[in-house]
């Protein structure tokens, strides 16, 4: 553990937005698992699924979780997925 004050808050401060960040990336995981488990369903609301899931994506890439253009290319798959079906 460290001996400084402002190397220990650094660890918890660390530690708090970890835990921020693995809640959040569960979270978008959860969100695009439930779109694509109701475009391959078919399900009747598939479409605010699917909107849901890319809110969570946006929100991802605007808290820097993911780069923008990996969020692109995960909307642009859900979004191709859900015009095919």
């Amino acid at each position: 553990m460290a001996n400084i004050k402002s190397a220990k808050k650094r660890v918890k401060v660390n530690q708090a937005k970890a835990a921020n960040n693995k809640a959040r990336n569960t979270a978008l995981k959860t969100a695009i698992k439930k779109a694509n488990t109701a475009i391959e369903a078919n399900a009747e609301d598939k479409d605010a699924v699917v909107r849901e899931a890319i809110k969570k994506i946006d929100q991802a890439a605007d808290k820097h979780l993911i780069h923008k253009n990996c969020a692109a290319r995960k909307k642009s798959n859900l979004v191709t997925k859900l015009n095919k079906a």
